[in-house]
This record gives structure tokens, sequence and C-alpha cells, in this order.
């Protein structure tokens, strides 16, 4: 039996919070799918659509800086 279990009743999300699903290919206000298929929350529906490239270039800058890091020790 789980721990937490959410009832029908409760909210499924909150207005303005945008999330992006990377199971579905698609941009949701308030989250519809579980955590681990989405990004997010982001400010408007604008940013959730970006989100696999704002992804992309976190990724990249972490990685610069790890590289970084390893030149320097």
């Amino acid at each position: 039996m789980p721990i937490f279990r959410r009832k029908a009743t409760d909210p499924v999300g909150q207005p303005g919070e945008w999330y992006y699903c990377v199971r579905h290919h698609k941009v949701e206000e308030g989250p519809e799918c579980r955590a681990a298929d989405r990004l997010g929350p982001y400010a408007s529906r604008e940013e959730a659509a970006h989100a696999l490239e704002t992804a992309e270039k976190r990724n990249e800058a972490w990685d610069a800086q790890d590289r970084r890091a390893d030149d320097a020790d």
C-alpha cells in the first residue's frame, strides 16, 4: 500500500505553472504526467515549449564547467 496516496479531489496542478512532458512531447499547464516524465515548472507556456533546448544548453554549460574543473586539477 502506498504511503502517500493522491485523492481524486486533489488538484492536478497549479494554474500558471507550465511543464513539458518528455514522454508525450507536449506542454502542460499544471503537472498532468508523472514527475519522471516532465521538465519544469516554467513561468510561461513559451518557456515550457523550449524546455528541451534549455536543458541542452544547461547540460553543455555543466559539461564545460566539469572540463574546466578537471583541467584545473
